[in-house]
């Protein structure tokens, strides 16, 4: 060591002259990639996911959904390290934590889940239980980081008490407090509203929500509650036979469903048989707007929303005979059977409904509608 030299110092290095160093790298935007996932259990069940691809930005909330059967679950444990794919990858934050060679531990993979019923530990109180993954971490801390997420979801000074003296709801909030306390990378969120009633989910989910956004969070919720997963996601995933079928913001999916079968299982849908003439195609119900010009003569299934319906008392044009009313009280939804086809029509009445069943009444159509080939729609249907 040369002479006036500190232990710290480097024979290039002053006192007063900063460490040659160059700082750490920006850590990767935290995201969900997945790619090509796939999955069987068994040789006569075939593949429960088929290459599957999925990717949720950073800070994001996908809303996977799908019909039961359809790889959803299955997806969520992979993710989680609780299962190994057959072939695929799995990235988190930019890290490979599934793939041909890897499989992370859960414990490594920086994944918080929120189980269905909240599971949370009966013999733990709240504090303890939201504290859980926080082992190796000083007292201090912990104790600061578990008041901090009690108060993130709402249930401040609640920390002493036992999960049975909770509702169901905010037994919900504490496995939320208690998955986003060790800092994750991604939040999994399987079915975690089910057992509410649904006086509460609207608001357990708002609330959800908010604390993944206050955190900058990435999220997956599994659900099969297509309304779920319109009102609360950044992203929509529909999965089915264990593939994306269709994956983007809650108002492209709805208003522009892939195929018809997304159209169905996403909200209510009005599926009519069509033939397309440029701008417009001809149906049982007149001739209507689309979004997408055709070739002439293009035969496929015309797909329409019940909103875009309204009655009207002249039946000269498309009508029909009213088969039933259900009132919701904010608005109202009408079924019609309409001359020429098989399956009744769905019109979606706001306010005071004018007609009862066995009336008959017109039908006009509002808005622009897609027209799915026919072809598209045989290649799809077996997926």
């Amino acid at each position: 060591m040369t002479p006036h030299m500190t232990p710290h110092q480097t024979p290039r290095q002053s006192p007063h002259q900063a460490p040659d160093t160059k700082p750490d790298p920006a850590p990767p935007q935290t995201d969900l990639r997945i790619t090509g996932l796939t999955k069987s259990y068994d040789d006569t069940t075939g593949r429960v996911l088929d290459g599957l691809d999925l990717t949720v930005p950073h800070g994001q909330l996908a809303a996977v959904l799908g019909p039961s059967g359809c790889g959803k679950t299955t997806m969520l444990r992979i993710v989680a390290g609780f299962l190994r794919a057959d072939a695929g990858t799995v990235e988190v934050g930019g890290r490979l934590v599934a793939g041909p060679g890897t499989h992370l531990a859960p414990e490594r993979r920086r994944v918080g889940i929120v189980p269905q019923e909240g599971a949370l530990f009966p013999h733990l109180s709240v504090a303890r239980n939201v504290a859980f993954g926080l082992t190796g971490t000083p007292r201090s801390e912990r104790r600061a980081r578990t008041a901090e997420m009690l108060e993130l979801v709402g249930l401040g000074g609640y920390g002493d008490r036992m999960p049975h003296e909770l509702s169901g709801g905010q037994q919900q909030r504490i496995a939320l407090a208690r998955a986003l306390a060790p800092a994750p990378a991604l939040v999994l969120l399987d079915e975690p509203f089910n057992a509410l009633d649904s006086a509460l989910r609207a608001g357990v989910r708002a609330d959800v929500r908010a604390a993944l956004r206050a955190t900058g969070a990435t999220g997956v919720l599994v659900t099969h509650d297509q309304q779920e997963a319109l009102s609360c996601a950044d992203l929509v995933a529909v999965v089915r036979g264990g593939r994306v079928a269709q994956c983007g913001t809650p108002e492209e999916v709805y208003q522009h469903p892939a195929d018809p079968w997304v159209a169905d299982f996403v909200g209510d849908a009005v599926l009519l048989p069509g033939t397309g003439h440029g701008t417009t195609a001809g149906t049982p119900l007149g001739r209507v707007p689309l979004t997408v010009a055709t070739n002439g003569g293009t035969t496929g299934t015309v797909v329409l929303r019940p909103e875009q319906l309204t009655l009207t008392p002249d039946t000269k044009g498309a009508h029909g005979t009213v088969v039933d009313v259900r009132f919701y009280g904010h608005d109202a939804m009408v079924t019609v059977s309409v001359p020429g086809l098989d399956d009744p029509v769905s019109v979606r009445v706001a306010g005071p409904v004018g007609v009862r069943p066995g009336d008959e009444t017109g039908i006009a159509v509002t808005g622009e509608a897609t027209l799915h080939p026919a072809d598209r729609c045989e290649a799809t249907a077996g997926d």
